[in-house]
């Protein structure tokens, strides 16, 4: 191999190695932002479990805000409740889920939180669809399920899940105390149509009954009182 050769199969070598390098320099770069969930007891049908929820902040103007998110089938809005927080923030329940939020947080600092559930369902992984909306008005869409092992861009919170410790079972939730339709509406019709007198006109009524009684009976004297003077008289005037 000539000298040329040489030289051109050194520049070829440096030319990968600073390709490597720079993939190498790209790869180990700051990493993109994301939101994240963990759990104090990752097993299907665990109950009482924590779940503690980071979202990276990557706004270099403005703070977290606020957090909305779509809770997974098999956990109802109702059966979790605000366990840590930021100072001020506060949870609210949603049709699909809950928003938690306040006073924006330092730009650059990250949201972390974490709530109590009352059961995970019986599931291999649970996804926590994530909007951040920032002091500013952005918003970061962490919504993506990514499927078949895929990469997604921006991935939602997603939560593995063991199998269910022996012995776990579905807890029933207790019904919530609501009017039935079917029964309600009747008897609101039923107390229109027959209204309940007042105690004090029902009082009035049986004192009239009585008062009407006595009456009769006082009107039944005086007529014997005076059939009875009648005949006297009579008497009296035939015996003269």
């Amino acid at each position: 191999m000539n000298g040329s050769h040489i030289r051109l199969h050194i520049r070829r070598l440096a030319f990968a190695a600073v390709a490597a390098l720079a993939a190498v320099g790209v790869t180990a770069g700051p990493a993109a932002a994301h939101a994240e969930v963990s759990a104090s007891d990752p097993r299907a049908l665990a109950e009482n479990v924590t779940l503690s929820f980071t979202s990276e902040a990557e706004s270099d103007t403005a703070g977290i805000a606020e957090l909305r998110v779509v809770l997974p089938k098999g956990i109802a809005p109702d059966a979790v409740t605000l366990k840590d927080a930021p100072e001020e923030w506060k949870l609210t329940a949603t049709p699909d889920g809950y928003a938690i939020g306040g006073p924006a947080l330092a730009t650059g600092t990250d949201a972390e939180y974490s709530i109590t559930v009352r059961q995970l369902p019986d599931e291999k992984a649970l996804a926590f669809k994530t909007l951040e909306t920032y002091s500013d008005g952005k918003v970061s869409r962490w919504i993506e399920v990514p499927t078949s092992g895929e990469k997604v861009d921006n991935p939602a919170p997603l939560l593995e899940l063991k199998a269910a410790a022996p012995g776990a079972r579905l807890i029933v939730p207790s019904p919530t105390p609501s009017p039935d339709p079917s029964i309600v509406p009747s008897a609101q019709a039923s107390a229109a149509a027959t209204p309940s007198a007042p105690v004090g006109a029902a009082s009035a009524q049986e004192a009239g009954s009585s008062t009407g009684t006595v009456v009769a009976v006082v009107a039944a004297v005086l007529l014997l009182v005076a059939a009875g003077a009648f005949w006297w008289r009579r008497r009296n005037g035939s015996g003269a």
